[in-house]
């Protein structure tokens, strides 16, 4: 693909690391040539490794993927943010996710309603405010799920010389497709894709919203984990296909992401389903085939595998990160160097 752009890598912290790694990690990440550090909202807080990270190699971009919106209100958020967009440097991006009812009614205790517009209303919010912290202007946002009207002085953390805070949504459908390309300047594309499905579901409709907006698709960076099936050779290729197949039907078990597997015609959804009902999470994987995979991975020896992602992704997206692919494997600094830079092009 000549004249194919950079890619952007981020290495993309374990959550289960806890806080108190961050700073390892991050020099790791600058060592090996990453160009950001992103964070994910499982067992511990996302936005707390971030304050270590920025502080060790400030020249990383830093970025949540993804926190999640709805258990807080946005004043919350908007704090976190304008804290980490300050200490940064302006490198730092807000990625925000829904989370799914489940989650957010039974681990949470939150509400669940409209997620699309919902979303939409928390981001104009979080702009009114930070209006507010930039400008000193009085705090007046009445949307549709949020009001803000009271800002004193004594709780106005004041401007900061990067104002203009990134927020990147994730999502997986034309409602939150469409958003991005209206509102955000960056879109978390969920592990579980395909081509097709970024092609002719994501892509399109981020250009619709964006069109609306009088904006075009290169107004929102385009981020995303690639699920990778790798080895120096046939057999380790092969060992390494069976947890990336898991991964994938545990995503496919759930409602929420049917429409990638419409878009193929593979009907294994509500077997999948059934059987995560069953607690058969074992064989999920089972109704994986090498051709299915072949669409949601990329499987490449290592010697290929960055170039097989550049391929695959070429202007589509912006920013990648090895999903399948962890920094426990043992590999040297210089592997991962190498493949960083094979990847970046």
């Amino acid at each position: 693909m000549r004249g194919m752009a950079q890619l952007k890598v981020d290495y993309y912290f374990d959550p289960a690391a806890g806080a108190r790694s961050a700073e390892k990690a991050a020099n790791t990440a600058a060592q090996i040539g990453y160009d950001g550090f992103f964070t994910a909202e499982t067992g511990h807080n996302p936005f707390f490794p971030l304050v270590l990270a920025a502080t060790a190699e400030p020249q990383l971009t830093l970025g949540t993927a993804i926190a999640v919106a709805f258990p807080r209100s946005p004043m919350t958020i908007a704090q976190a943010a304008w804290d980490l967009a300050d200490q940064s440097g302006g490198k730092f991006i807000l990625g925000l996710g829904t989370q799914v009812k489940a989650h957010i009614v039974r681990r949470f205790s939150a509400e669940w309603f409209s997620p699309g517009p919902r979303m939409r209303d928390y981001i104009l919010a979080l702009r009114a405010i930070w209006d507010t912290f930039q400008t000193g202007a009085p705090l007046k946002y009445e949307g549709e799920f949020y009001k803000f009207s009271l800002m004193t002085p004594f709780f106005n953390p004041g401007p900061i010389d990067q104002p203009a805070v990134p927020v990147a949504i994730a999502g997986v459908g034309p409602y939150m497709s469409k958003l991005a390309g209206e509102l955000c300047q960056g879109f978390h594309v969920h592990p579980f894709h395909t081509v097709k499905y970024l092609d002719e579901v994501v892509l399109q409709y981020m250009a619709e919203g964006a069109a609306k907006a009088g904006r075009s698709l290169d107004d929102v960076e385009r981020i995303t984990t690639v699920l990778v099936v790798t080895g120096d050779n046939e057999a380790e290729i092969e060992a390494a296909k069976g947890p990336v197949k898991s991964r994938i039907a545990f995503y496919a078990s759930t409602p929420d992401y049917a429409a990638v597997l419409e878009t193929h015609g593979w009907d294994i959804g509500d077997r999948l389903s059934q059987m995560s009902r069953r607690g058969q999470w074992g064989e999920l994987g089972d109704l994986i085939t090498d051709e299915m995979l072949a669409e949601v991975a990329v499987v490449a020896p290592l010697d290929e595998l960055g170039q097989a992602i550049r391929n695959r992704y070429g202007e589509r997206v912006q920013r990648v990160g090895y999903y399948s692919l962890h920094h426990d494997v043992g590999w040297p600094l210089q592997r991962w160097r190498d493949l960083v830079a094979a990847t970046r092009g």
